[in-house]
């Protein structure tokens, strides 16, 4: 018996229905090394042709894409964390209970500068894992289990009988390490090049992630970069493409890739007997430093520390006469309480 228009009208919308179910709103979290293009990836994903601004604090967009036979699209939430690593207390809006399940996280770090990038990676991991295990705490009395159920996703992702489960710690949400800037990266000297590949599968493999290399400048980066993105945000099938020579621009998605074609880590021999580490992660951390010591100030810190990262509140993009008085106004007032309070210490230790 031939169903009517009515009766397939109702079939069409059950399936869509079904669709929209399984595509629930998904988001991807983007933060890096200062400077780093972050904001580029995004304008270049969402084929916006306008130059990129920097970014403050905590920005937010969206892309859209069509699903089936429905008019309605899917929406994919895009945020941006800018300042390096400073402002990674900001994480907290971007991964919280809600999220946590169908959040992505893409670090992007400055290739060209290689100085810096162990401890933004190092610092920007550390942040994100602790985020991670405070919203599993706030989620823990409604749903007992969600650690498992966050560990057996990730597991998935990987591959649950990898022959390197055991050196493994997947991250609990979906993470991707970009390396931006590959068109000044390829003009280093070789050996440099190895010792950042190798160090940054070793570090994408062991938190079970994907690793990719980019330049705005390279079409085909960047056609990998929308790939990827893709996929996290409205569920693509992920690509099975591999590329990890060291002269090349490396594309290894989570889980292809083994300590064994990684190798050891990039010391030299009188260094292997001196070396003394913990863990895996700390044996390639010295090896990498020990190449790459990190760029540090006068006091010792880091430069990605909001000491000497610029001011966002003197950005003449956000001039606003009535607060920028009201805040000098502060700053003075601060000051001399400063220099009385100096004083009065002084004199206390006088007497």
């Amino acid at each position: 018996m031939s169903k009517s228009l009515w009766d397939l009208a109702i079939t069409q919308s059950n399936a869509d229905k079904d669709e929209n179910q399984a595509s629930e709103d998904s988001a991807v979290f983007i933060t890096g090394s200062k400077n780093s293009g972050k904001t580029s990836i995004i304008l270049r994903y969402l084929d916006r042709d306008e130059p990129p601004k920097p970014t403050v604090a905590l920005e937010y967009t969206f892309g859209r894409r069509a699903k089936g036979h429905n008019i309605a699209k899917d929406v994919g939430h895009i945020w941006e964390l800018g300042g390096g690593t400073w402002l990674s207390k900001l994480m907290d809006i971007p991964i919280n209970p809600e999220t946590i399940m169908h959040t992505s996280l893409v670090i992007v770090l400055d290739l060209s500068t290689p100085t810096q990038m162990w401890f933004t990676l190092e610092s920007l991991l550390t942040a994100a894992r602790s985020r991670v295990e405070n919203v599993i705490a706030e989620m823990k009395q409604a749903d007992p289990h969600i650690r498992d159920k966050l560990k057996k996703i990730a597991w998935e992702r990987i591959g649950e009988e990898h022959p390197d489960k055991s050196m493994i710690d997947p991250f609990l949400m979906p993470l991707v390490i970009v390396g931006s800037k590959y068109d000044v990266f390829q003009d280093f000297d070789s050996e440099k090049r190895k010792v950042i590949c190798k160090t940054l599968r070793f570090v994408a493999h062991s938190q079970g992630a994907s690793l990719q290399f980019f330049s705005i400048k390279m079409e085909t980066t960047v056609k990998r970069m929308q790939g990827i993105i893709n996929h996290h945000l409205f569920r693509t099938n992920p690509s099975k493409n591999m590329q990890v020579e060291h002269n090349k621009p490396l594309f290894v998605p989570a889980g292809l890739d083994s300590l064994q074609t990684i190798g050891n880590p990039p010391l030299s021999d009188d260094d292997i007997g001196r070396v003394h580490a913990r863990t895996p992660m700390d044996l390639w951390k010295k090896a990498f430093t020990g190449h790459f010591p990190q760029e540090m100030n006068v006091d010792g810190e880091n430069t990605n520390n909001p000491a000497i990262v610029e001011d966002p509140a003197k950005d003449p993009q956000f001039v606003e006469a009535a607060i920028d008085t009201l805040r000098a106004q502060k700053d003075e007032e601060l000051e001399r309480y400063r220099r009385l309070a100096e004083r009065r210490s002084r004199e206390t230790t006088t007497y």
